[in-house]
This record gives structure tokens, C-alpha cells and sequence, in this order.
């Protein structure tokens, strides 16, 4: 066989299964990181790309995508880094969550690219579709390819796929994608186990598979591929579009020897991009605002004209039913925008050794002291040990040398002529001396979990050597700004209107930790946003502006019926922001709808974006910014509002009673907004949302 290395893939965000560590799930007495180790036993090298994982074997190479969550391609692209120079001409790469895949597969698949000089083979399942994630490649194919990409950062797959491919049939291939294929893998195995099924490895209700020729790109790539019984896999997971198992499973049907018919590359990549994930502890009973799951059919009139929810209401909802984003371990200067997804604790002590606390004299005993002539500076050499009565010069933060009783400062000092040193008359007796650990010790908390991930959170940690820590987020967003009627760039014509909210998005998501990915436009279609939404796997949230209400071009409503979402504030008690709608979709991205005019977007994303935030990463919520609004009676009316509001020379803010909600020019020349409680007074405390820079 000819020699290969591995690139398995065993990070993701387990989009479907609350964020669980989906590689580490056991099926059949193993794990799937497990059995795809196991099927690239024959390989050279194996490199692991994932959070770390301790109990792997030393031998194995573990290294994690950057930024970590950013897709399979980038994932790929760390691992063939890991690999080094070239050792083996070919490269399996492969998925961590196919539970019954086997070395047979792999062998059979470098069979095929031995045989064919394809720059790519990849797996099909038994309906034809190939698997990207389960290939091996000409390692020389797999380096131009990602050598093309301008990043391979949030990339597909199919992005790399070469035009010289082969796609052999195999069985045992099918992934584990949702908790109900888990189940079913789980009694399949079960069957296998208890001797109820002779024969296994095709998924249920498939026909059985034969032996036939394989083609590539249009020529001759080798015959039949024939896997000995024994070693075929037990029987696959059903795809996530099968219905739940209605059979017993003793009543899977016995398989056929594998068919390894092969055909020229084609359909979707296979499962696996950086989707966020739904967190096993959210609830799904529908609440008082929220709607129940799609069922692909329109909401019933009486969830689709709910209560509106409180701005109170809707940050709980979000802070408390919002699925958690996975866990992992980053370098806390690439994650700002994070959470800290447990505590993190001192690696060492601070200060490390003790240090001078001073510029002056490090002593030893009682003065006066004879100078030595050396000096010990911050970072320097440290000076040798003190003998009693001698004395040294030092520096601020400078070691200390062994023998130190205390620091005299320069300015309680004076130096005679033959270098002796005295300590001033009348001057404070001080140690002067940060001893080692006084500021914290090994295994002293820095902070809790729910911290957010920021400067003084990278800066302390930093101190006492914890770069590195379990986090979730930071959430990466996708903006979709929607109408016929709005245009970014170039000349308008008729009945069109600049976009003025669309190019300072970023920047104002950027404000809560959101990283913005890409920011499109989406025409007034009626199955526009269904794409949008099936394509939503490479953000952890969608950031839709407009189309939110009920008018003719307002689709999104029923879309997100369609997309089976699951409703978390159906709207808005709130002026302006009534039609804000924020979703979660079936694989965990959410959705928030914010409202076409730009004030009322802004107005509603600074009002929901952090307790969204909040919930994603599962950061504790920051203090709210309240005091007085002096002019609360000309603003407050029967439902709460959000105006712009400048400083008062007294403390406080004074609102803006009226405001123009088609453009941003109303927060010119003012600090933020006001969320001003219905029927409030003057002089009545208000929340306070600051407007940064």
C-alpha cells in the first residue's frame, strides 16, 4: 500500500447535539475520534485537529484551527501545516464522527488513488453523494489547493476540491450529525452485539449495494472494489433528512458486500462547517413568547399575534433560552468578544521572585551598608547574594539578590564619598519588597467563568502565565441587509436609497465582542431567505436588518416557519423596535430580525446585543448604566421608548422627545440612548446605553 499520512478533523461545533464534544461520543464501546484513529492505524503520521486532547497517544500531533470554529478547510489546512515536509505522498483526510468506519475504507480508498493518479478520491454514500470530509489526497493536489485560497478561513470544503476526482461507493461512511442518528447508531451497534444481524454495513431501507466500475473524470480509474465481509462495518446511521427508526432494530435488513462503483465528483460537501452549537439544556416547550417549532406551515393565528414581549422578557429569554456556543481552548489573545467557559487560575505566582518594589539600595542587615559597585536592573543579571552590610544598587522590579533584608529607597538615602551608604534621618522604615506569590499564587483565581475575554482579562492572566483557557464564542456574525430599495455603492437610480446603516454595522457589533464575517445584500424574493437560513453554517448568528414586519416584501416571518425555527421573542413592547424577531434555526444559528429603519435597528440592536451576547457565550451580564432622566414626562408615553440622550451638567441625561427613525443624524453630538419606561416622570432613573467611538 502506498505510504499516507492523516488529518483528522475532530473539532466542530456539534451544531445539532447542544454542543457536546461530539468525537468524544461512544458508540459501540468506542469513541468516533476512536474509530477514526483506529482506520488510519496504517498511516505514517497522524495529526489531530481539535481542542487538546490529553489521553491521545504522545506520537500523535495535536494542533487546533485559527482562528479555532473557522471551518473544515481551515482545520485541513492546520493539519497538513502540523505534517511538515513531505514524507508520504498521499494524505487521508477524515471527519471524526463516522462510528463505523473502518480500516478496510481507508485502504480501499488509497487503492483507489494509487490506481487511478487522481489528485483526490472520496468516499460516496450509498445514495451517491461524496463525502469531502472522508478522501484521501495527492498531498502536492491538497497544498495547491489551499496555496489558491486568499484564506481558508470559513471556507467549504468544495472550495478545494480539485477537477481530477474519484468518488468510490463504500459503506459505513454516514456521519452522526443529530442526537436521534446517535440513537440509532447506538441500537444498530447494539443488534451487531447481540448477534441479532449477520451481515451489517448498509443503512436501513437501502437497497443492496453491487460491484461495478469506477470512473474519473471521464476515464478508466480500476475495477470493483471487494471488502471482505468480516471486516465491513457495523450497519451506517440513517441521513439526517431519514425519519426516526419505526422498526425494532433487530429487524435492520442484512447488508450486501460494499459497492465500490465510483463516478466523477459531484453534489454538496458533507456535513461538518463551523455551524454553532445547541446547547443540551435549552428548553423546547414554547413560552409566552415564543413560537412553537416549524412545522413548515404558517404559525397559528394565535402564536403569529402573540403579547409583544418586554424588553425585561426578551433579555431573559435570550440570556437563559439561547443555545451555548462549544467550548474550547484558545490563546486568550485571539478570542476577544469571548467567555470563559470555566475558571481560570494562576499557572505561576506574582510576582515570580521577589523583586524590588523601588528605585534605590537592596541591603542586607542594619546600616550604614558598604556599596558594592555592581547593579541590578529589571530583567538584568541578577546580582549576587548580599553579605550583612553590604548593599547594592537596584532598579525597579529588578531580582532581588539573595541576602536582602529590605530596599532603600534613592530618595531616604545618601551615598558617601567611600561609597558607604546611610539611610536619612527621619525617614519611614519600609521593606519595600513585592515577595514572591504576595499578589497571587499558583492555583489563585483570576477570574470566574463568565468573564468576558478582554484587555484586562488577557493583560492579568498574562501576569501569571495563563495565556491559554477554556472559552466559548467569540460569536461571529453574518449581516443580511434586505430591500430592492437600498443600495451600498454607486449611483442611485429610481426609488432606490443609500444604505447608512449597512457600512457601520461592524463597528457597532464589534462594540458587544461580535465578530462580523461578511455583510451582504439580500432582493426582495420570496425564497431568498430560505437560502439564507439552509446556508447559515458558517456564523454563529445572522444579523437581519429589515423585512421583519408584515408588509408584502417582509418575508422573513415565514421563512424562519419554514426553516423550522425556534421562536424567541416574536416581537417588541417597545418604541421603536415593535417588529424585532430573534430565532434560533434548527443547527443553532441565531437569528436576530431587527427593523428596516436605521435608528430602530440601532435603537433595537444596543437594546438585545449583549444579553445575546450573554447567552451565546454564557457571560455574566454587565451592570446596567442607570441614573436620572430629567426630562422624562415629554418623552414617556403608554409603551416603553429608546431616544437618543446627551449628559447633564447636574449628572444625569436630558432625551430627545422627538427623533427621526429613517436616518442616524438624530445621535449626532450625543453621548447614547435612553430606554425611557412607559408613563415615566421627570427625574426617574432610566438605563443608559453608551454610544462608543
Amino acid at each position: 500500500m502506498t505510504a499516507a499520512d492523516a488529518i483528522i478533523l475532530a473539532g466542530g461545533r456539534a451544531s445539532r447535539m447542544g454542543g457536546v464534544d461530539k468525537p468524544a461520543i461512544v458508540i459501540g464501546g468506542r469513541s468516533m475520534l476512536e474509530s477514526a484513529l483506529a482506520a488510519v492505524a496504517g498511516c505514517v503520521r497522524t495529526v489531530v485537529v481539535g481542542p487538546h486532547r490529553p489521553e491521545l497517544d504522545s506520537e500523535i500531533r495535536q494542533v487546533r484551527e485559527v482562528p479555532p470554529g473557522s471551518g473544515p478547510v481551515a482545520a485541513v489546512d492546520a493539519g497538513l501545516c502540523a505534517l511538515g515536509a513531505a514524507v508520504s505522498p498521499l494524505v487521508v483526510v477524515l471527519a471524526a464522527d463516522m462510528p463505523f468506519l473502518t480500516d478496510a475504507v481507508i485502504v480501499e480508498l488509497i487503492r483507489h488513488a494509487t490506481e487511478s493518479g487522481a489528485d483526490a478520491v472520496f468516499a460516496a454514500d450509498e445514495s451517491g453523494r461524496p463525502q469531502y470530509l472522508t478522501g484521501v489526497w495527492r498531498r502536492s493536489a491538497l497544498a495547491a489547493a489551499l496555496k489558491k485560497l486568499d484564506s481558508p478561513v470559513n471556507q467549504p470544503m468544495k472550495a478545494l476540491v480539485p477537477t481530477d476526482t474519484v468518488t468510490v461507493t463504500m459503506p459505513g461512511i454516514a456521519d452522526c450529525d443529530t442526537d436521534e442518528q446517535v440513537r440509532r447508531a447506538r441500537a444498530a451497534a447494539r443488534t451487531v452485539d447481540d448477534g441479532a444481524v449477520s451481515e451489517v454495513g448498509q443503512q436501513p431501507n437501502s437497497p443492496s449495494g453491487s460491484a461495478g466500475s469506477s470512473t474519473s473524470g471521464g476515464s478508466a480509474s480500476g475495477g470493483s472494489a471487494s471488502v471482505p465481509p468480516a471486516s465491513v462495518p457495523p450497519a451506517s446511521v440513517p441521513p439526517a433528512s431519514a425519519p426516526p427508526a419505526s422498526v425494532p432494530p433487530a429487524s435492520v435488513p442484512p447488508a450486501s458486500a460494499p459497492s465500490a462503483s465510483a463516478t466523477s465528483a459531484s453534489g454538496e460537501p458533507a456535513s461538518g462547517g463551523p455551524a454553532s452549537a445547541t446547547s443540551a439544556s435549552a428548553p423546547s416547550a414554547a413560552s409566552a413568547t415564543e413560537l412553537p417549532l416549524g412545522t413548515g406551515q404558517p404559525a397559528p393565528e394565535s402564536a403569529r399575534y402573540r403579547s409583544p414581549a418586554t424588553l425585561d422578557e426578551a433579555r431573559n429569554m435570550l440570556r437563559t433560552r439561547i443555545s451555548r456556543l462549544t467550548a474550547y481552548r484558545a490563546d486568550l489573545h485571539s478570542v476577544r468578544g469571548a467567555a470563559l467557559a470555566a475558571p481560570l487560575s494562576a499557572i505561576g505566582p506574582l510576582p515570580r521572585f521577589d523583586v524590588s518594589a523601588m528605585d534605590g539600595y537592596a541591603v542586607a542587615g542594619e546600616g550604614p551598608w558598604r556599596l558594592r559597585r555592581d547593579i541590578g536592573f529589571a530583567g538584568g543579571q541578577r546580582p549576587v547574594g548580599l553579605l550583612t552590610g553590604e548593599a547594592v544598587r537596584i532598579a525597579t522590579g529588578a531580582h532581588v539578590p539573595d541576602g536582602t533584608t529590605h530596599v532603600v529607597r534613592d530618595e531616604f538615602a545618601r551615598v558617601e564619598a567611600d561609597k558607604t551608604l546611610h539611610r536619612l534621618p527621619g525617614t519611614p522604615l519600609r521593606d519595600d519588597i513585592r515577595r514572591s506569590g504576595e499578589d497571587r499564587k499558583r492555583g489563585d483565581l483570576v477570574a470566574p467563568e463568565g468573564t468576558r475575554v478582554g484587555l484586562t482579562l488577557i493583560s492579568a492572566a498574562a501576569s501569571v502565565e495563563a495565556t491559554e483557557a477554556l472559552v466559548r464564542g467569540p460569536v461571529r456574525a453574518r449581516i443580511i441587509m434586505t430591500g430592492d430599495e437600498i443600495r451600498s455603492r454607486g449611483p442611485l437610480h429610481a426609488g432606490q436609497t443609500r444604505d447608512s446603516i449597512g457600512p457601520v454595522l461592524p463597528d457597532m457589533l464589534s462594540w458587544y465582542g461580535i465578530h462580523t464575517i461578511a455583510r451582504v445584500h439580500l432582493r426582495d424574493t420570496p425564497n431568498g431567505f430560505d437560502e439564507v437560513l439552509t446556508a447559515a453554517t458558517d456564523c454563529d448568528l445572522l444579523v437581519i436588518v429589515g423585512a421583519t414586519g408584515g408588509g408584502a416584501a417582509d418575508q422573513l416571518r415565514s421563512a424562519l416557519t419554514r426553516a423550522d425555527a425556534r421562536i424567541l421573542v416574536h416581537r417588541l413592547r417597545l418604541r421603536p423596535g415593535g417588529s424585532t424577531v430573534v430565532a434560533e434555526l434548527p443547527n443553532g444559528t441565531a437569528v436576530l430580525g431587527l427593523p428596516g429603519n436605521p435608528f430602530a435597528a440601532v435603537a433595537t440592536l444596543m437594546s438585545l446585543a449583549p444579553a445575546l451576547v450573554d447567552g451565546r457565550t454564557g457571560a455574566m451580564p454587565q451592570r446596567a448604566l442607570t441614573g436620572p432622566l430629567h426630562n422624562a414626562s415629554e418623552i414617556a408615553g403608554p409603551v416603553p421608548r429608546v431616544v437618543p440622550a446627551r449628559s447633564a451638567d447636574n449628572g444625569g441625561w436630558l432625551g430627545d422627545a422627538d427623533i427621526r427613525t429613517a436616518h442616524l443624524g438624530g445621535l449626532i453630538d450625543r453621548d447614547g440612548l435612553v430606554i425611557v419606561p412607559a408613563e415615566a416622570m421627570d427625574g426617574d432613573r432610566v438605563e443608559f446605553l453608551p454610544l462608543r467611538a
